[in-house]
């Protein structure tokens, strides 16, 4: 994707050869390369050189486990010989089983996790909000003194869904028959009740462990043991100083480890997302080079990059990709100026598996370095529907892919041609389902495959936040409107889930109707008055009136439109 590439892929180096890292300092050579960093590969016609650069330190950030190791400051350069950068590499083959190698299983739990649940600041103030973990669903909201609070959707009175309920006083009402909620999820009002009965204690809500971390929500999806907050993700670049991030939300059609695959695929940006931001040429299409640095049984890490960069680029320092379990996918890179001052970039992706068919995805970009020129008073909403275009783009082969998973049901060995100048990353991920796909709810893996043994929840309306705000439309939530519950449009899988698009929506409607008004009242006196001198006055207020209405139509077109391809046939 290109507007979600901007730094990201995974740099190796291809299979057969050899690299080594070279640390400065000496005593944690044998640590680095032996534990963290063993990527010794055959050698064959040729071999790749390294030495240690004269600058450009980069700083990697390891997740090993649970725990957070920051290896220190490591110089390094990547010199190649002219016949090893020239060779033929055979990277245009499919993957050998030899490559592959064998496979393994872990023991694993996937509600034992923190799952990403919501940009805080979006959480709505006055309205409950409908979530789901795989098929779990989850009911959010803000009580009377703010502090998040999250249940069950269920009451459980009569299992009518919480998220279609709404608040009364800050507690959490069921709109069947009235039963409110607080707390920890203690029923404190049954309207039913005769003056002198007690609530029975049974009339409770499960309620779930969320914490706020760098403003966003996460969720702890076990009953059974205990939550770990060490486990919560910790991104050193958005606790920095000046660190300036952009973040989005979307609900996608697909399963989320589709979603992370194509968040891994550097090799479609070109193809896919041509020209939707200066990053992404379809001339640029080419081989890549990876090498994986690092697989546990939490992910993996790598670096990645062009073919044609080795030679072309001095210095060159590839990109870095981390996968940690279970839906956290980020790439971080450190660049020096010729001032010697440093910039700290970050493209983080974080997917949560909504369901069979669906998923929730959460970016944030960032960096230090401060926008120039005009380009720092872009408006966030003109950046968010930029990434929605880029989803738009992947869309219609993404559900298609889907829907070959849960009709065939076969691991994706069988179904993909992987190659190694452009797949290593892909092959990576759904071998790392085949490790830990014994305890998840479903998966597809590279050899193994579990099937939905359920079938998928059909939500034929939308639920409490959703609900409420498309009702509140004039088009009532209809079909065929702009506001109809459809998740493959843009409206629903950003709009409704952004405070900052849907007041840009908001304001774009009240200002179209205002100028609309003047412009109309403005004509009216221009036919009405004989003074030249006003008649030429109020036409030209009726021009920037019209000017005004169109804009803010292109604004809520904008945000509410999906991307359409300019060779389908409409």
């Amino acid at each position: 994707m290109a507007f979600l590439h901007p730094f990201s892929a995974e740099t190796c180096l291809p299979k057969s050869k050899t690299f080594e890292w070279l640390n400065p300092n000496p005593s944690l050579k044998t640590t680095s390369k032996v534990n963290v960093f063993s990527t010794s590969r055959t050698k064959t016609n040729g071999q790749y050189c390294y030495s240690q650069p004269p600058h450009k330190p980069y700083h990697v950030t390891r997740n090993i486990g649970d725990k957070n190791l920051k290896h220190q400051q490591i110089k390094k350069q990547w010199t190649y010989r002219h016949q090893a950068v020239a060779e033929k590499l055979g990277s245009d083959a499919p993957l050998s089983e030899e490559v592959e190698g064998e496979m393994e299983v872990v023991k694993y739990d996937w509600t034992q996790e923190w799952y990403p649940l919501y940009l805080t600041k979006d959480v709505p103030d006055d309205a409950p909000l409908g979530l789901s973990v795989f098929d779990k669903q989850l009911v959010l909201y803000r009580d009377g003194n703010g502090e998040i609070r999250c249940y069950q959707d269920r009451c459980p009175h009569r299992l009518a869904k919480l998220s279609e309920g709404q608040l009364i006083d800050g507690r959490l009402e069921c709109l069947y028959h009235g039963w409110q909620f607080e707390g920890d999820g203690k029923c404190v009002k049954i309207p039913q009740l005769t003056a002198d009965a007690k609530i029975p204690k049974s009339a409770c809500l499960t309620t779930y462990e969320v914490k706020d971390s760098q403003g966003v929500l996460w969720v702890w999806m076990s009953h059974k043991t205990p939550s770990n907050p060490a486990k919560i993700p910790w991104f050193q670049n958005f606790d920095r100083p000046g660190f300036r991030d952009i973040s989005t939300i979307h609900e996608l059609p697909y399963d989320h480890s589709i979603l992370l695959e194509n968040l891994m695929d550097p090799a479609h940006v070109p193809i896919s997302h041509d020209r939707t931001d200066f990053t992404a040429k379809r001339e640029d299409a080419g081989p890549l080079f990876f090498e994986v640095a690092e697989r546990t049984d939490r992910g993996f890490a790598g670096w990645w990059g062009k073919e044609k960069d080795l030679s072309s680029i001095p210095n060159y320092i590839p990109n870095f990709l981390r996968f940690d379990a279970p839906c956290v996918l980020q790439n971080n890179r450190e660049i020096v100026n010729e001032k010697g001052e440093k910039d700290y970039f970050s493209g983080l992706f974080l997917c949560r598996p909504s369901g069979q068919g669906k998923s929730m995805l959460i970016v944030r970009f960032g960096n230090t370095r401060e926008a120039p020129g005009l380009l720092k008073y872009i408006p966030s909403w003109y950046l968010h529907q930029n990434a929605s275009k880029v989803f738009e783009q992947d869309m219609g082969f993404l559900s298609s892919q889907n829907e070959i998973f849960i009709k065939e049901k076969l691991p994706t060995k069988q179904l993909y041609i992987n190659l190694s100048s452009s797949d290593i990353w892909v092959a990576e991920y759904r071998k790392w389902m085949d490790k830990v796909g014994n305890g998840m709810p479903y998966h597809f893996g590279h050899n193994t495959v579990t099937p939905p043994t359920e079938p998928a929840v059909v939500e034929h309306a939308p639920a409490g936040f959703v609900a409420n705000f498309s009702a509140s439309q004039p088009a009532k939530g209809g079909i065929g409107t702009m506001h109809a519950p459809n998740y493959a449009n843009r409206y629903f899988r950003h709009v409704v889930h952004c405070k900052g698009c849907r007041n840009a929506v908001k304001a774009s409607h009240k200002w179209k109707d205002i100028l609309s008004i003047v412009a109309a009242a403005s004509t009216a006196l221009a036919i009405m008055l004989y003074s030249r001198q006003w008649k030429a006055f109020l036409l030209l207020t009726t021009s920037l009136c019209l000017a005004g209405v169109y804009a803010c139509s292109t604004i809520i077109a904008m945000n509410t439109t999906n991307f359409i391809r300019t060779h389908r046939r409409l």
